[in-house]
């Protein structure tokens, strides 16, 4: 009887044993089939997660991976391309854009139109190591094929004046390096352009850069920072400090190169010099909505879809619409500094429809050489003739705002040949200009500087050339002295000499007689 009791209390604990057996046997089975339907199910073909910042991006003509982005992407975005050419993309490699946001931007960012894209902060390079492996896709994906199927360097090196070129396609910039490198789709051979980024090229003292066209994507440094702007490549200094030259050489040329883009461009500068972008803000905030890069110090490896190298003169102090593919005349500039500075004449002041009004002269005084000696003679002069007369007396360190709205007061403007004639920009058009030429055979010059650039701003434009006997010279030298005998001896002699006479050691003594028929035309302007 104990033998069967044993047996029975053994079946039952057999029993037990078994059943939990089955139990843990059937968990591992379900265990088993869900661990390897999840492997399976992450390792389908063409699938795509943004968790897998490092994968490479495939395309079918099945299945279209970035329209699964989209649905995923945030609302605002307004332009998608249905169709990713797979080689295009996976071509470009990608480094992270630096921001100051505490996440990196979604991939379906990179679909946003260009114009409308968030600007990218390049204060501090991104250090995520996953990300700088990603495939580059921060431009859109229409973008991105174009502008590498359409990857080209063209520069013009056989103007006189200056030297250019434009960089279109995947173009990144080294300022430490002075590097501007174009990455081709596949390998093609390499070229290499040496340009100096000021206006005149033989400026010895403008640093170069170089442009490059890469022979393979492999030599293509990782992107830092990546924006879908634009991207001008210029260098100050040289003769900038003379006011003339402050216009002629970079202003006037920056406004050709940039303005077309209405602010959505980035400068990046070598060269730089705080006084002159200080001086000039206004203008540098008008043509460019973005910060200004310092690009000799710049160690980011930044990229864009176009990059225009240098900028170039047209014409001294002038602009020729024919040369500008978007037709921009001085009469454009003008107006564009006026409207910078809030200028409100763009006419001056009509006769014909107020014969009573009294049209105002400004004369241009000057505390350096080429001085008028008789200035009083001369305001009384426009006094009795009917204008009210004021002096612009401009100093090297004047607001130029400040002082753009008291020329643009001016229907008439007088001075003697030199860089404070520039500001012949703010009068409103048809004022009328008069520049009176020293003497010493400087007609061309002054025709070349102001003369020409007037009548392209369309302003009513005079000259008065100074007689021997009006220049100091006369009484500083003798009649005997070549200076004043022979001028085109001293032109002979070289540059240094005609600057050391006529531009350094000469005043003026305008005589009123000769003087009278000149203001009277420019009342006469007025008049029409």
């Amino acid at each position: 009887m104990g033998e069967v009791k044993a047996m029975k209390s053994l079946k039952n604990i057999y029993q037990k044993y078994i059943g939990v057996g089955f139990f843990l046997g059937f968990f591992l089975v379900l265990l088993t089939y869900f661990t390897v339907s999840e492997q399976f199910a992450i390792r389908a073909p063409n699938a795509v997660s943004q968790s897998l910042p490092n994968s490479e991006v495939e395309a079918t003509s099945s299945v279209n991976p970035l329209a699964e982005q989209e649905n995923q992407s945030s609302s605002n975005l307004e332009h998608v391309t249905e169709n990713v050419e797979p080689d295009v993309v996976s071509t470009l490699k990608e480094a992270t854009p630096s921001t100051n946001q505490e996440q990196q931007e979604d991939v379906s960012n990179s679909l946003v139109d260009a114009n409308e894209g968030p600007k990218v902060d390049d204060s501090s390079p991104s250090t995520n190591k996953e990300e700088e492996n990603r495939v580059d896709q921060d431009f859109k994906p229409f973008e991105i094929r174009n502008r590498v199927s359409h990857a080209k360097v063209t520069c013009d090196t056989k103007t006189p004046n200056s030297d250019t070129c434009d960089v279109d396609g995947d173009v990144r910039t080294h300022g430490v390096s002075s590097s501007i490198l174009l990455v081709p789709q596949e390998f093609s051979e390499s070229h290499e352009w040496k340009i100096r980024p000021y206006s005149r090229k033989h400026m010895m003292s403008i640093k170069e850069v170089t442009v490059k066209k890469l022979d393979s994507p492999q030599q293509a440094p990782s992107c830092t920072v990546k924006e879908n702007i634009p991207a001008l490549v210029l260098a100050l200094g040289g003769l900038t400090g003379n006011y003339w030259h402050d216009h002629t050489d970079v202003l006037i040329p920056l406004y050709l190169a940039s303005r077309k883009f209405n602010g959505e461009v980035q400068f990046l500068v070598t060269n730089i010099q705080g006084w002159y972008i200080g001086k000039y803000m206004k203008v540098f905030k008008e043509l460019s909505h973005y910060e200004i890069i310092d690009f000799d110090k710049d160690d980011q490896v930044r990229c864009y879809p176009h990059v225009h190298v240098g900028i170039r003169i047209q014409k001294e102090f002038s602009i020729v619409p024919s040369l500008s593919p978007e037709g921009y005349s001085m009469v454009n500039f003008t107006k564009f500094m006026r409207s910078i500075y809030g200028l409100p004449r763009d006419a001056p002041i009509s006769l014909r429809e107020n014969p009573s009004a009294k049209p105002r002269l400004m004369i241009i005084s000057r505390r350096h050489p080429r001085k008028i000696v008789n200035l009083q003679d001369i305001i009384q002069l426009g006094e009795r003739l009917g204008f009210e007369v004021i002096i612009g007396d401009p100093p090297f360190n004047v607001n130029v705002g400040e002082f753009a709205k008291e020329v643009n007061t001016a229907d008439v403007m007088i001075g003697v040949h030199g860089a404070g004639l520039t500001n012949c920009i703010y009068l409103p058009t048809n004022a009328v200009f008069i520049q009176i030429v020293p003497y010493g055979n400087l007609e061309e010059l002054c025709k070349t500087d102001f003369g020409d650039p007037a009548v392209d701003m369309k302003l009513k434009y005079i000259d008065y050339h100074v007689t021997a006997e009006e220049s100091t010279l006369w009484e500083m030298l003798g009649k005997d002295h070549p200076a004043i005998k022979d001028p085109a001896a001293i032109h002979r002699s070289g540059w240094d000499k005609v600057a050391e006479f006529y531009l350094g050691k000469q005043d003026v003594r305008i005589d009123v007689n000769r003087f009278a028929p000149v203001l009277s035309k420019a009342m006469e302007f007025l008049r029409e």
